[in-house]
């Protein structure tokens, strides 16, 4: 997904002599193409990412448009102030991509995991959410991003070796899109955890027990209509995040089916209210903390 993000704000950056592409101290190889083709609409700030989205919100005011690039835990955590007072209160055109979403820098740790960015976010007026779980969903994202007038975080995780949409199939952002059709149990999911959600279901399937399974690309806004229609025609409901339970999105499916009486039983699976423990590559430490494949059957399934 990140490779997606790049080579659409490259083309966007082509088009569009007011696109323009902020990191802090990341990105120099992936950037590259960048750099070469528009140096003119480039600026790398060092590690002070909260100075990148100040600077940020000023080229906003001038009518350009920053995509500002970096670690999502810096951007959501330590930037998160600015943000608010910078972006949002201003409600300033200012596109904000954080990658490594989740535990995509397993190695590094919690200092470096974005597990509770959903979370902090979306409490921001102003702020579209976006958290894509393809290269599909990626792709017309960042391009509704630049069309959007207004703030946006795009949630970035590590790039998909396969695209989980098929060719007939539509990424319209503000609606969740319903990758597989299931009449016993439906699961909800968001970023590319999404993958191991599929195949979980598939599993599943094997043993007689059909999952409706839908990404949730877009946070905020949030899509209550599908949510209360698909708690309506299933008894079991269960939201998949690499992010914590609380505030993420078993919490905005629970707030939805809440306020709408909806009668279904609900099971969030993600980070119970603890940091991700066990370090390694995004998949180990996926697997030490039960959010692999295996895992969230195994979730699925003592649940049942």
């Amino acid at each position: 997904m990140r490779n997606t993000y790049l080579k659409e704000v490259y083309n966007l950056a082509s088009k569009d002599r007011n696109v323009l592409s902020l990191v802090a101290d990341n990105g120099l190889i992936v950037y590259d193409d960048f750099r070469r083709d528009f140096p003119e609409q480039y600026y790398n700030f060092g590690i002070s990412e909260g100075h990148m989205i100040n600077a940020a919100a000023g080229m906003a005011s001038c009518g350009k448009i920053p995509f500002a690039y970096t670690i999502g835990a810096f951007l959501a955590y330590r930037s998160f102030e600015f943000i608010r007072l910078d972006v949002c209160l201003q409600n300033l055109n200012v596109k904000i991509a954080g990658i490594g979403a989740g535990m995509s820098y397993g190695y590094l740790g919690p200092t470096h995991h974005a597990t509770e960015d959903i979370a902090v976010l979306r409490t921001l007026p102003n702020l579209v959410l976006l958290s894509p779980a393809t290269a599909k969903e990626t792709k017309a994202l960042v391009n509704y991003a630049y069309q959007w007038k207004g703030p946006v975080y795009i949630r970035l995780g590590n790039n998909l070796k396969e695209e989980l949409y098929t060719d007939d199939m539509d990424v319209i952002p503000g609606k969740g899109t319903i990758l597989r059709e299931g009449k016993d149990i439906a699961i909800f999911s968001t970023g590319d955890i999404t993958y191991h959600v599929m195949t979980a279901a598939r599993r599943l399937a094997q043993e007689n027990i059909h999952a409706t399974v839908i990404s949730m690309h877009t946070i905020k806004p949030f899509d209550e209509e599908l949510v209360t229609r698909i708690a309506n025609t299933h008894e079991q409901i269960f939201t998949v995040e690499e992010h914590s339970i609380i505030g993420g999105l078993g919490g905005a499916v629970a707030e939805v089916m809440a306020e709408n009486g909806c009668r279904a039983r609900l099971k969030r699976i993600g980070l119970a209210g603890v940091y991700a423990h066990g370090y390694g590559n995004q998949e180990q430490v996926r697997t030490a903390n039960g959010l692999d494949a295996e895992g969230i059957y195994n979730s699925v399934k003592s649940h049942l």
